[in-house]
């Protein structure tokens, strides 16, 4: 027998989980932006994580 609940509701299309996950991201973590910053030179000893100027992803 199943879930009476399972019928219920229905998830907006914006919600469900499919191929979106697999779109490039725009926005980077920190870690990934010091990574970047490294790749490009832009990184200097001794900068702080914090205030990091904005990276564009490649």
């Amino acid at each position: 027998m199943q879930n009476a609940y399972t019928f219920l509701m229905s998830l907006h299309r914006s919600l469900r989980s499919g191929g979106a996950t697999a779109a490039k991201r725009n926005v980077l973590k920190r870690g990934e932006r010091i990574t970047l910053l490294k790749k490009r030179g832009l990184w200097k000893a001794g900068m702080k994580p914090t205030g990091l100027p904005k990276t564009k992803p490649e």
